[in-house]
């Protein structure tokens, strides 16, 4: 400890220079590729550096305060507090009415109102007696929203509650519509109905009328830069269409939400709505600089969907538990967490429990609501958030030279470059480089799932393009094909068993062997592991006693030209497959009658769904 306290901690260190620490570290690579093997790129580009300095804040823009323009730094001035949102399904007036009561009463502020039935008034105004409307945000989807702004004016009327009080959104998106179902409708028809909207809601300053739903760019396989970038474009589509249509910028934005999808790229995510909110700042500064300078925009946060599995379901618990930290150290204003049983069910009280606990555990025991931006001045997060920014507006500015959002897409362009991106991560995951964890990597072989899956949950189901003008979005999970793989294993009424045969160096085997075993146990195959048998002949006859479809011979390199010869002469009817990737020998291991490999560099869902063929379990 420092003995006097006015002195810096470590004064006694001298300092480390960057050019330093660089010469050490081209010392230590001995002659390797710093960008190559120290700087990695996301699928859209953004580079990121092994280590940041205080120097590297230099050149950033500048911030501001929390509070303050561009608000980067979030638009709360006090504290870090947002709204705990669950979603739930319009029944009736009464049933829903006790069931947003029972959500109030364990710690809920915010209510998604999904509503997929006709309406009258008196249903509407049975269920706002039934609630305390002022004390709940009531986020409306599935519902006329001039219908329900007379309907909220006549009650509060009636009843004497103040219409400040009343909280809120009504979840309009034409264009979201589009992407969605490819198909545009009447441009001009919506657009001058949402300005009606806006105009009669004017009275309700906390009611916003429409929304930007970024989120199904996420779910559709889209980066954070592209999520950004597109969010940004949509956005911008109705700044020009309603502001042609007479709105000033401030009507406009005060009644905007915008709704993102988080995911667990957790540095990322955080740096992502930091980054949306400097982005929106930019674009509201084109039109009003004074109106920018006091925005009131809303952000709201829905834990991703692409990344949840059906397989080993708990593990969703820790997905959406950072993807909830992500969004909230970042500053949004509200937050739905989808419970983990919601990628393939109707999800029940106990996962909707745990669902909104997260929240409250975050809030009352972590104290994530007590500090105003905790980022601020990371050399890391601001570095990414700058970065962020400067690559998502590239993307906005290529479709703005489209001709906007809804050009952009009626070309194919939205959907080309987040099909191109999906395909890059759908491949990554069955190369094993981007990890699920429980579908993937280190599944559960006892598990078994397929008799509890809705499929029309669990599976994306293709829109029909019939009519459409543009082709849609696919909203699907990264899991899906995986998940197939197995639910064909589950189904079949077979489970093939697949023999370790572990032979000669035993840190090899031992290797190869739990390789192997994570490997075949991703299709749902049984795997029998040993301890390492003393010659070929002992391990090929507890294998035949095992009932063995797949024999993986396991050991080194050295060693595997001769024990395949051994093993491939004894003509079993088992697949032989050799655990690794031995180069040098492959010519020969393949002249003796080795067809199968499993490594590092496998396309593992490729070779499981060739098995699945071989052994007759794919119809």
């Amino acid at each position: 400890m420092s003995k006097n306290n006015n002195e810096a901690l470590f004064h006694d260190f001298p300092a480390v220079s960057t050019k330093e620490w660089e010469k050490q570290i081209s010392k230590d690579l001995k002659g390797a590729d710093y960008g190559k093997r120290l700087i990695w790129k996301t699928l859209d580009g953004v580079a990121v550096r092994p280590y940041y300095r205080s120097e590297d804040l230099i050149t950033l823009p500048a911030t501001g305060e929390p509070g303050s323009f561009p608000f980067v730094r979030g638009t709360k001035t006090e504290n870090n507090s947002w709204l705990i949102r669950q979603d739930i399904t319009f029944v009736d007036s009464k049933e829903t009415a006790e069931r947003i009561n029972y959500l109030v009463s364990r710690g809920v502020q915010s209510v998604g109102l999904s509503i997929t039935k006709s309406l009258d008034k008196k249903q509407v105004t049975d269920f706002f007696e039934a609630i305390q409307i002022d004390e709940v945000e009531l986020n409306f989807q599935g519902i006329d929203p001039g219908f329900i702004l007379e309907a909220l004016k006549e009650y509060c009327e009636k009843a004497g509650v103040s219409i400040e009080n009343v909280r809120g959104s009504l979840g309009y998106d034409p264009i979201g519509a589009f992407s969605l179902s490819g198909k545009l409708g009447n441009e001009e028809t919506d657009f001058d109905q949402l300005v009606e909207w806006i105009r009669a809601s004017k009275d309700f300053p906390n009611l916003r009328i429409f929304e930007v739903n970024a989120k199904h760019f996420h779910n559709a396989g889209s980066t954070a830069v592209q999520e950004l970038g597109f969010a940004m474009a949509v956005a911008n589509e109705y700044l020009d269409q309603l502001t042609d249509r007479g709105l000033n910028i401030h009507e406009i934005a005060s009644k905007l939400t915008f709704n993102f999808a988080v995911g667990s790229n957790y540095f990322f995510e955080l740096a992502k709505f930091r980054a949306a909110r400097g982005l929106w700042s930019r674009i509201l500064e084109s039109y009003d600089a004074e109106v920018a300078k006091t925005s009131n925009s809303y952000f709201h946060a829905e834990t991703s969907i692409w990344n949840k599995t059906v397989y080993d379901p708990h593990v969703n618990l820790l997905r959406t538990t950072t993807e909830a930290m992500s969004s909230i150290l970042g500053g949004v204003d509200s937050l739905t967490v989808l419970p983990f049983d919601s990628s393939y069910r109707q999800s029940d009280e106990i996962s909707q429990r745990l669902a909104r606990n997260q929240q409250l555990l975050l809030r009352e025991e972590a104290y994530l609501d007590k500090v105003l931006d905790p980022a601020a001045g990371s050399y890391y997060i601001e570095n990414l958030t700058h970065s962020l920014i400067v690559e998502s507006w590239k993307v906005f500015q290529e479709i703005e030279s489209k001709g906007g959002f809804v050009d952009a897409f009626l070309a194919g362009f939205i959907q080309d470059a987040i099909s191109d991106i999906a395909q890059k991560r759908d491949m990554k995951i069955a190369l094993k480089k981007e990890i699920l964890l429980g579908t993937n990597q280190y599944p559960n072989a006892e598990e078994s799932r397929a008799t509890q899956v809705d499929v029309t949950i669990a599976h994306a189901l293709a829109v029909d393009p019939t009519g459409a003008e543009a082709q849609p979005l696919n909203l699907y999970r990264g899991a899906e094909e995986f998940e197939k793989l197995r639910f064909e294993t589950e189904q079949s009424g077979k489970q093939p068993v697949v023999f370790l045969l572990t032979i000669g160096n035993l840190n090899m085997r031992k290797a190869r062997a739990t390789f192997a075993a994570n490997f075949f146990a991703c299709a749902g195959y049984t795997v029998i592991d040993n301890p390492g048998f003393n010659s070929v002949d002992e391990g090929l006859k507890a294998a035949r006693n095992a009932e063995a479809d797949i024999i993986v011979l396991c050991s080194s390199d050295e060693e595997y030209l001769s024990l395949a010869t051994e093993v491939i002469k004894a003509r079993q009817e088992a697949e032989i497959v050799i655990a690794g990737y031995p180069k040098s020998i492959m010519d020969d291991l393949q002249n003796v009658g080795i067809k199968y490999f499993v490594h590092m560099r496998s396309n593992v869902l490729e070779i499981l769904k060739g098995f699945n063929q071989l052994l007759k379990i794919s119809q």
